[in-house]
């Protein structure tokens, strides 16, 4: 039995991408996972339904429970947390990885897509943090982590695509308050971000097409990454902001070559990455920030 086995785990828009490899990961260990995502019917560009990945998770051994849910309205997280809980006996992890993207200029931005990136990433992270807490007091190593990047506040990042910036940065104020406001009660808040872009439906329909997939990592290096963090003692890891290959070197990890999308192709950094961070594998900025 691994790490996580009975562990009890809300993902929130869990149905594809890093959501979903996390899930996975941890289920193979024999956890609960309550998916917490809008997806029933597949969408044309967007692959997966909450249900194909409750058989997934099932399928890498753990227990799956889809509960469709918007985060966006209060009452259906309220009532999601509720049965996760009542269905699980409790909750020990929450992983905030619903995320809206759009990446436009502030002429470009419309008002729908900035209050649905606010909506969903900030709100969305806040309302679903503060619902579990209740439950995450009473859990086993209990731990937020949030998919969201380390708060570097170059103009760089901001200039191509405030509204978007502003929504991932909020999600990553969050971490840095709730580490410290629930220290006491010994629940780890953490941040985890990728260091190259991600393979993921929202990097082919968003970013740059299927152009980008072959300088991309799989999911499954975050999946790999998040669950070390989840893995560490809550009340004394807390407050981080972690970047994927760097904290799988630091777990003794030397061969990357395996995430890979291809080997041969360049690997492409992702967004908000500091410059201070330290290099496992080549990486090169071929998207703009601003797409």
């Amino acid at each position: 039995m691994g790490t996580f086995s009975g562990k009890r785990v809300i993902i929130s828009g869990g149905s594809r991408g890093i959501g979903l490899a996390i899930g996975k990961r941890l289920a193979a260990d024999g956890a609960c996972i309550a998916i917490l995502a809008k997806t029933t019917e597949p969408h044309p560009k967007l692959p997966g339904t909450i249900f194909t990945a409750a058989e997934e998770i099932e399928a890498a051994g753990g227990r799956a429970l889809p509960i469709v849910t918007d985060i966006r309205e209060e009452a259906q997280v309220k009532a999601a947390v509720a049965q996760a809980a009542d269905e699980f006996g409790g909750l020990d992890i929450l992983i905030n990885n619903a995320s809206a993207i759009s990446l436009t200029p502030t002429a470009k931005t419309e008002m729908k897509r900035f209050d649905l990136m606010f909506a969903v990433n900030v709100r969305g992270t806040f309302m679903l943090s503060k619902e579990c807490l209740a439950h995450l007091v009473k859990g086993d190593n209990p731990h937020i982590l949030s998919i969201s990047p380390p708060l570097d506040m170059q103009p760089k990042w901001f200039a191509p695509s405030v509204a978007y910036t502003i929504s991932k940065f909020g999600m990553s104020q969050c971490v840095l308050g709730m580490a410290k406001e629930l220290k006491t009660k010994g629940i780890g808040v953490n941040a985890l971000w990728p260091h190259s872009v991600i393979a993921t439906a929202a990097i082919s329909n968003v970013v740059a097409g299927s152009i980008a997939f072959p300088h991309c990592r799989k999911p499954e290096i975050m999946a790999d990454a998040a669950a070390v963090i989840l893995g560490r003692d809550a009340g004394e890891f807390t407050g981080n902001f972690c970047i994927d290959d760097v904290l799988l070197s630091s777990e003794g990890v030397t061969d990357f070559s395996g995430y890979r999308m291809d080997p041969e192709k360049s690997l492409w950094s992702d967004f908000f990455v500091p410059d201070d961070i330290p290099e496992v594998e080549p990486l090169v900025m071929a998207m703009n920030p601003g797409g």
